[in-house]
């Protein structure tokens, strides 16, 4: 299994500039999340993962990686949206696969030019996509091209992660971007450690 590549560089750095953070990571130590480098596979996995537990969605990768191999879009692009829908997605989900199966078969979707783009063209070419949403493009951006500045405000999880670890009821976009802009330009292996807070922080 791949996991997403950082160190002592990063850390370091993180601790210098967040206190908070910094215990954390001293409490935790190194963290692996698996990364899929490739982009197709990455994209249905993040596709997938929308709106659901991480239980639930390794379960249902575990079954489409079992019932079809490879995922890749010639292969998903020949199945079935019900084939796809069996392996525990919804009809929505299963139709937004099958669609971006196609885009990249009929070479409307180029995925590999992605990885020279920066972040938030990235994000931009593939949230016009059906299916494809602001947080499942950052999600690819971290878990398959492995960018580094990764923090997503559309996700409940760092949202959630930000409030306990500093103390707040509420949390503004305004003092999301601050820490943030703080985390830079280390923001995706800090969201590794808002995502795996302690449970008494």
């Amino acid at each position: 299994m791949r996991v997403f590549r950082y160190g002592k560089k990063e850390l370091d750095y993180l601790k210098k500039r967040d206190e908070a953070l910094g215990a954390v990571i001293d409490r935790v130590g190194m963290l692996e999340f698996e990364v899929v480098p490739d982009l197709f596979a990455g994209l249905v996995k993040s596709i997938i993962t929308q709106q659901i537990s991480t239980k639930a969605a390794s379960s249902i990768w575990r079954k489409m990686r079992g019932y079809f191999g490879d995922i890749t879009p010639g292969i998903i692009h020949s199945a079935s949206a019900e084939d796809i829908r069996k392996c525990g997605l919804s009809m929505r989900k299963a139709l937004s696969i099958k669609e971006i199966a196609r885009a990249v078969v009929n070479g409307e979707l180029n995925l590999s030019e992605l990885h020279e783009l920066p972040d938030g063209e990235v994000i931009r070419r593939l949230s016009s996509m059906n299916g494809i949403g602001v947080w499942t493009a950052e999600m690819l951006l971290i878990f398959s091209m492995e960018r580094t500045d990764v923090v997503s405000w559309t996700d409940y999880g760092i949202r959630q992660g930000m409030m306990r670890l500093y103390g707040l009821k509420t949390l503004t976009r305004e003092q999301f971007e601050e820490h943030r802009e703080r985390y830079s330009p280390y923001g995706s292996v800090a969201s590794l450690y808002l995502w795996r807070l302690p449970p008494d922080v």
